[in-house]
């Protein structure tokens, strides 16, 4: 919120902004209005709160070491031997007609 602007109402103003929200809600829903203004407040400043110690905790953790590389010892098996069909032929420029 600007302050300066905080700083240039008086006395007169507040009230005056104070009537107009009575006259405009009632003198019922004030209360109300304020109440839930008041926890929507409080769980915003919580909700900062827990983000800054998450962060804050976050940048105080030491970091993990980096994953190693294992080098497989299994041998590899050999490529499967692809068997030709018998109905295609052996040179792929050849064509059935």
């Amino acid at each position: 919120m600007n302050t300066t602007l905080l700083a240039m109402l008086g006395w007169p103003e507040i009230m005056g902004i104070g009537v107009i929200v009575l006259v405009l809600f009632g003198a019922k829903k004030v209360p109300e209005l304020m109440r839930g203004l008041g926890h929507g407040i409080k769980e915003f400043k919580k909700a900062t709160r827990d983000v800054q110690e998450d962060l804050q905790r976050s940048l105080e953790e030491e970091p993990p070491p980096p994953p190693r590389r294992i080098e497989s010892t299994v041998a590899r098996s050999p490529e499967p031997s692809h068997n030709e069909d018998s109905t295609t032929s052996s040179h792929p420029t050849e064509s059935h007609a």
